[in-house]
C-alpha cells in the first residue's frame, strides 16, 4: 500500500522525524525513500555553488539521520521551483505518501508566503502527510479517521488499517461529526458501531484485520470538532479525506484556486496539534 515514499526535506522541521517514527511502523519498513531537497532557482548565479553544496549538506545529513538500509533509500537534490519541483518527483518516482514540513499557516498567510506544501497539496492527488513546526511527534500507536461517506475518507481507512494492522497495542479511533454551524456546545459520544452505519462498515473493515476500534460521534463545526476529538483521544496521526475541490479547467492555476475560500481540509491542518495525513480520492 505504502511502498515509496517521498520525502522532501529543507533542514527545518520535522519531516524527518517523521518519517523515522513511521520507519518503526512494521507495515512501512520495506518501503523504498526517496529524499528530495530542492535548490531554489532565485539565486543568484555566484550563490548557485554554495547552494548546491549547503543543499547536499542537508541530504547527507538528512539520510545520517534517518539510519535507513542504504538499499532503501536514495537522495536527489534538483534546482528549480521548490512547488512544481515535489509535484514532478513524486509523479517520477510514483510516490504513495509524500511526507512535508508545514509552517501552519492559515489560508491566506499561505497565499502571501508562496508556501511550499500548501501548493504542493492543491495541485498532487497522492496521499500528503504534513507535520508542523510545532506538533510533537510521537510513536505511532494511536491513529484517528474522520469518517463519512465518501471515497476519500474510505482511502483514509484504508491506509489506516495499513499501516495499524502490525502495530502491538495499536488503537483506531473513527469520528463521524454530524454537521451543526449554529455554535452550539459539542457533545461527543463513545458508540457501539451498529448503531451509525458510516462506522459500522468502517469499524468491520479494521476488525478483519484484529485492530482494536473505537467509534465516536460528535455534533458542530467539522474542522473545530476533528481537532478538538484529536486532542481529546490522544492521537498520534489524524486522517482526513480531502475532496478534489479543483475544477480540471483550473488545476494550473493554484493561486487562483487558493483564494476560493477556507475548506475543512485547511482548517484542520492548520489548528491540528498532530501530524495530519491527507488523502484525496484516486483519479
Amino acid at each position: 500500500m505504502i511502498e515509496k515514499i517521498l520525502l522532501a526535506v529543507s533542514g527545518l522541521g520535522h519531516a524527518e522525524e517523521m518519517l523515522k517514527t513511521l520507519k518503526d511502523v512494521p507495515s512501512i519498513q520495506r518501503a523504498k525513500v526517496t529524499v528530495l531537497h530542492v535548490v531554489p532557482d532565485r539565486a543568484s548565479a555566484e550563490n548557485m555553488t554554495a547552494k548546491w553544496e549547503e543543499g547536499g549538506k542537508i541530504l547527507a545529513n538528512a539520510i545520517q539521520y534517518l539510519s535507513l538500509d542504504p538499499s532503501r533509500v536514495s537522495s536527489i537534490l534538483r534546482q528549480g521551483d521548490p512547488k512544481t519541483v515535489v509535484c514532478q518527483v513524486a509523479d517520477e518516482i510514483e510516490a504513495d505518501l509524500i511526507i512535508m514540513g508545514s509552517r501552519g499557516l492559515k489560508r491566506l498567510q499561505s497565499i502571501l508566503s508562496n508556501s511550499v506544501s500548501q501548493y504542493v497539496f492543491q495541485l498532487s492527488s497522492r496521499p500528503m502527510l504534513l507535520v508542523k513546526d510545532d506538533v510533537y511527534v510521537k510513536r505511532i500507536n494511536r491513529i484517528m479517521v474522520a469518517m463519512d461517506n465518501s471515497d476519500a475518507a474510505k482511502r483514509c481507512l484504508t491506509l489506516a488499517v495499513f499501516l495499524l494492522r502490525d502495530i502491538k497495542g495499536g488503537e483506531l479511533i473513527l469520528a463521524n461529526i454530524n454537521t451543526d454551524l449554529r455554535g452550539k456546545p459539542s457533545e461527543t459520544y463513545e458508540i457501539s458501531s451498529e448503531h451509525n452505519s458510516v462506522l459500522a462498515a468502517a469499524a468491520a473493515e479494521a476488525k478483519k484485520y484484529g485492530i482494536p476500534v473505537r467509534c465516536v460521534i460528535s455534533s458542530g463545526k467539522p474542522g473545530e470538532e476533528i481537532c478538538r476529538l484529536a486532542d481529546e483521544w490522544k492521537v498520534d496521526l489524524l486522517l482526513l479525506g480531502s475532496p478534489d475541490r479543483r475544477p480540471t479547467i483550473a488545476k494550473s492555476l493554484v493561486d487562483i484556486d487558493r483564494l476560493l475560500g477556507a475548506s475543512l481540509s485547511d482548517y484542520v491542518r492548520v489548528n491540528a496539534n498532530c501530524p495530519v495525513l491527507l488523502a484525496r480520492t484516486v483519479a
